[in-house]
Order: C-alpha cells, then sequence, then structure tokens
C-alpha cells in the first residue's frame, strides 16, 4: 500500500470508531477515558482516574487493589476521552488491542493499588505498551497524564463542568480572600 492509501484507511478506520462513541451508553471503542477524583482533582484538575476501553468501548479500569473493574469506573462516569487510531498498534487490529487490554487487565487483577507509582494510568500505560501502540514501549503514567489532558475532549458541558468547576471556584475564593486581606 502507499503512504496514501495507508492514510486513508486510518482515518476511514478512525471515522467509523468515532462514530460508536456514545456518552449516553458510556461507550468509547479505542479511548482512554477519565474522570476526576474528588478533592485531588479539585487541587490538581490534571490529576484524575483512568480507565482504557475495549474495541467495543467497554472500559477496564484499575479500580483498587487486586482490582480491574469493567463498565463501573471507580470516581464516576467519563468527564473526558481521547480517542486512539487502532492502525498505530504494531500488532494491528482488534485482536491486538482486545487482548492488550485484556492481558493488562488481568495482570492488574494481582496488583496492589498504590497512588503515586501503580496507579489506573499504569495499567492503562502497560496495555499501550503491550500493544506496542505507536510502536513504542514507553508509555507511562506521566507521559498520559499530559496526553490526556492536551487530547483529551470532554463528553458534553456538564463534563467540563465536572472537571473545571470545582478548581475554578477554589481559585476564586483563594483569590477573593487574598484580595480581601491585602486591601485592608
Amino acid at each position: 500500500m502507499m503512504a496514501d492509501d495507508v492514510e486513508k484507511e486510518s482515518m476511514k478506520n478512525y471515522h467509523i470508531a468515532s462514530e460508536k462513541i456514545d456518552p449516553q451508553t458510556c461507550r468509547y471503542p479505542y479511548c482512554i477515558v477519565w474522570t476526576p477524583i474528588p478533592v485531588l482533582s479539585w487541587l490538581f484538575p490534571f490529576i484524575g482516574h483512568m480507565g482504557i476501553c475495549t474495541s467495543t468501548g467497554v472500559i477496564r479500569d484499575f479500580a483498587g487493589p487486586y482490582f480491574v473493574s469493567e463498565d463501573n469506573m471507580a470516581f464516576g462516569k467519563p468527564t473526558k476521552y481521547w480517542m486512539l487510531d487502532v492502525s498505530k498498534v504494531y500488532t494491528s487490529g482488534t485482536n491486538a488491542w482486545d487482548r492488550a487490554v485484556h492481558d493488562a487487565s488481568e495482570e492488574y487483577k494481582h496488583r496492589m493499588h498504590n497512588l503515586c507509582c501503580d496507579n489506573c494510568h499504569s495499567h492503562v500505560a502497560m496495555a499501550l505498551n503491550l500493544m506496542r501502540y505507536e510502536n513504542s514501549t514507553t508509555w507511562n503514567m506521566i507521559k498520559l497524564c499530559l496526553l490526556v489532558l492536551i487530547h483529551g475532549k470532554h463528553v458534553s458541558c456538564a463534563g467540563f463542568l465536572k472537571t473545571w468547576l470545582p478548581f475554578l471556584m477554589l481559585v476564586s475564593i483563594i483569590l477573593t480572600v487574598a484580595l480581601a486581606l491585602n486591601l485592608r
């Protein structure tokens, strides 16, 4: 195949998968999904809970010690998603994607959850490393946190508000108090 043909096929696959995204039923095929963690995300809105979806949009997330949930994210429904391109899976195809999500989930069913070192972001990174997404095995929680912040799309206006409103309210209160004290 010529490079143009590969790109056209990739765009066709991306379009087909994007049509299957349905926030009403929480279906996000080939996506990484994100939702805020109360208090933590209010202070740092770029930090939240992450999951990865199968080719049919079923959400898998490392929700706690020795537990990977299916379609029941630990902190509520996704407020953001980042759709990935299945054609960038090194061993290509739906089966490779689903197998990597499954294998990462099975591995994390045997792991202790650690907020700082081995968490939901690490679970997603393992799935991407197993499928060699973008021919890389260097996916990690920091990289994913940044990329979801940059490339993630809010599922709705309510998703945007749930993500950013608590942070903006906290900043407003702090600024108001600081100004009030400074004007004395």
